[in-house]
């Protein structure tokens, strides 16, 4: 008959809670595993798989705070928060993407053009429902499921379990970083939006030449199939923007980690 201790049952338990918490936090806040069609037992279960692979790697040393303590609590909640951060750097360029889609659709005049997204249980802009799925199936092409994965495995060694406490500067860098959604959306609609400025100059002047001209039977046609005409042209460099915007993850996981352990 085997038995065991508590101080072995709680050293095995300890090995393997505070990597899951760090893991599941990066699945709460993932673009793509966040959603709505990836249920929580998937996420959990994936998260359980994962930590016992990384478990095994980790030193005994380094995870010997009890989990039922009140040194334990705040280590879980710190686990917890260094993988939201990671997920959420990733959701902001997922929502800099969309923000492009909107942009785009309202000086295209397609503002009003909304349909029910599954993805995120709301109401969405046609447009950025198609940046949204377009920018979902490049990232999985390019992988940067892996990329994200690989950059929370290794935080286990840039940013070791019961290290010190963090710090504001962690949190001030993803303030920060939080310009990227406008800085995004403008870069990448402003084909579109200059295409579309040049073309409502001129309905201006041919308006001002022909009053009698109806600017809404004529303005709306134009706008909407010069502005096709260049997101069409504007699409196929979607997939460099979106490989350089994972670079620009990477270094910034790379910054951010090292914070999380400076006072």
């Amino acid at each position: 008959m085997f038995e065991f201790s508590d101080a072995q049952m709680n050293g095995w338990l300890v090995m393997f809670w505070w990597p899951f918490l760090r893991i599941f936090g990066l699945m709460l806040a993932d673009p793509v595993l966040s959603m709505k069609v990836v249920s929580v037992r998937v996420r959990v279960g994936l998260a359980i798989l994962i930590a016992i692979l990384v478990s095994v790697q980790l030193h005994p040393s380094a995870v010997s705070v009890e989990i039922v303590s009140p040194l334990g609590i705040l280590l879980a909640v710190r686990e917890l928060v260094i993988g939201i951060a990671l997920g959420f750097i990733m959701r902001l360029i997922f929502t800099g993407m969309e923000m492009a889609g909107h942009l785009t659709g309202l000086q295209m005049g397609l503002g009003f053009a909304t349909l029910y997204d599954p993805l995120h249980s709301t109401n969405t802009a046609v447009l950025a429902q198609i940046y949204s799925l377009l920018t979902l199936l490049i990232f999985l092409a390019l992988d940067g499921h892996l990329i994200v994965l690989r950059a929370v495995l290794e935080s286990f060694v840039t940013l070791p379990i019961g290290s010190p406490p963090a710090g504001y500067g962690a949190f001030k860098l993803l303030a920060d970083y939080g310009a990227t959604i406008f800085r995004t959306g403008v870069m990448l609609s402003l084909p579109v939006l200059a295409a579309l400025l040049i073309t409502n100059l001129a309905i201006g002047v041919m308006t001002r030449a022909a009053p009698q001209l109806n600017v809404f039977a004529v303005g709306f046609p134009l706008t909407l199939g010069i502005g096709l005409v260049a997101l069409q042209l504007s699409l196929p460099y979607l997939p460099q923007f979106i490989e350089r915007m994972l670079a620009d993850f990477t270094r910034l996981a790379t910054r951010l980690l090292p914070l999380f352990a400076t006072p």
